[in-house]
């Protein structure tokens, strides 16, 4: 991850139980990082902490902002895996701790926002985005070779293990989507040929 998160830090991954983010618990786990995680139900929550997230917060019912704060004694967190985007973007700033990174990956809560630059200059913020389309094939391909260092060997090790919710024959992808957008899973949702 280009965020530089390292061991002994604290991350926030939003949407804990998707794809990425039950991804994300583990690696981060397995790394010796302090996991937050927020997802909208407890079921979620629940099986985000089964796999190993320190900190449950369900974005409906509480505060994320104020919860990391209480969790950090104020501090706030090292790094922050955001999906969501525009609608989230100042409350991420005002979750990070000094020299914090926000990692943005998905505009699911929009583009576009207004927000107050000040806690970046005050904390020393920054902000990535990344996404994987627009990349030249020589940068997907030390992608995959990063991988392939940093983070193969533990799942050949079996210390991180994909989370599948459901698998669709190609021919129901309009089914998975359905699924998809009812966000209702835990984990990822394959379409096999």
């Amino acid at each position: 991850m280009t965020s530089h998160l390292s061991p002994g830090e604290s991350f926030l991954i939003h949407g804990g139980s998707s794809g990425i983010g039950t991804f994300a618990i583990q690696i981060a786990k397995h790394l010796g990082i302090k996991v937050f995680v927020t997802a909208g139900s407890e079921e979620k929550l629940a099986a985000c902490k089964g796999l190993g997230a320190d900190v449950c917060i369900n974005y409906k019912t509480e505060d994320f902002v104020a919860r990391i704060k209480e969790e950090t004694n104020g501090k706030g967190v090292d790094v922050i895996l955001d999906n969501i985007g525009g609608s989230y973007l100042q409350r991420n700033l005002n979750s990070l701790a000094v020299d914090g990174r926000l990692f943005i990956i998905g505009f699911q809560g929009g583009a576009v926002t207004e927000v107050n630059l000040q806690p970046m200059l005050a904390r020393r913020l920054t902000i990535q985005a990344a996404g994987l389309r627009n990349r030249s094939l020589d940068n997907k391909a030390l992608i995959v070779s990063e991988v392939e260092k940093n983070v193969w060997p533990a799942v050949v090790e079996g210390k991180v293990k994909p989370v599948v919710y459901k698998t669709f024959p190609l021919s129901e992808a309009a089914e998975a989507h359905k699924l998809m957008e009812e966000s209702s899973h835990i984990g990822k949702i394959l379409l096999i040929p």
